[in-house]
């Protein structure tokens, strides 16, 4: 599936109540945590829309794909590309590997007890040399980022605010994207 307007993609983001973003169940729904991680991006890094947008749609793929765990990123990322660039796209898809990266790298920072689990099923840490690969990546810094604001965002009982808000957000991203030589933050 590509989303090709900023309506069907909210359709999909307001689809997310209530589906839970692990098999366990974990402590919130898929809109909570995409509102939740967009937030925290907001506050660590209040000018890079792309990123925060990269936030709220990182789990679509959950939806699009249900059970394919290992493929969410994957499934996200090419569905979001169309409407909300390449940079969108491909935070969606690195913030797996950045889960990975981050396992070798700072194992006492690892997954949450709600992703240890997929952990495994996506290959485990990196190896030293996927390592290495990952931190010559242009895009690492910012899915490092991406990837701790994800395991940041399972607070049972937090106010995220509303998915509304967002839409002017995604608006402006895809439109960016819509015009040639705008695209970027």
């Amino acid at each position: 599936m590509e989303l090709r307007s900023v309506e069907e993609l909210m359709d999909l983001l307001h689809a997310c109540r209530g589906t839970r973003d692990t098999p366990a169940g974990g402590p919130v729904d898929l809109h909570d945590h995409a509102l939740q991680t967009a937030a925290l991006l907001r506050r660590t890094r209040p000018a890079d829309k792309e990123l925060q947008v990269a936030g709220l749609v990182h789990d679509i793929g959950r939806l699009l794909r249900p059970g394919d765990t290992a493929g969410h990123a994957d499934h996200a990322a090419d569905a979001v590309r169309p409407l909300l660039g390449e940079r969108v796209a491909r935070l969606v898809r690195l913030h797996m590997a950045a889960r990975r990266y981050l396992a070798a790298m700072a194992p006492g920072r690892g997954p949450s007890p709600w992703s240890a689990p997929a952990l495994d099923r996506q290959g485990g840490p990196m190896t030293p040399v996927e390592a290495d690969a990952f931190e010559r990546d242009p895009l690492a810094d910012d899915a490092i980022t991406l990837r701790q604001a994800d395991e940041a965002a399972t607070a049972a009982g937090l106010d995220p605010g509303v998915m509304e808000d967002w839409r002017p957000v995604l608006e402006m991203v895809a439109a960016r994207h819509a015009r040639p030589g705008t695209a970027g933050r």
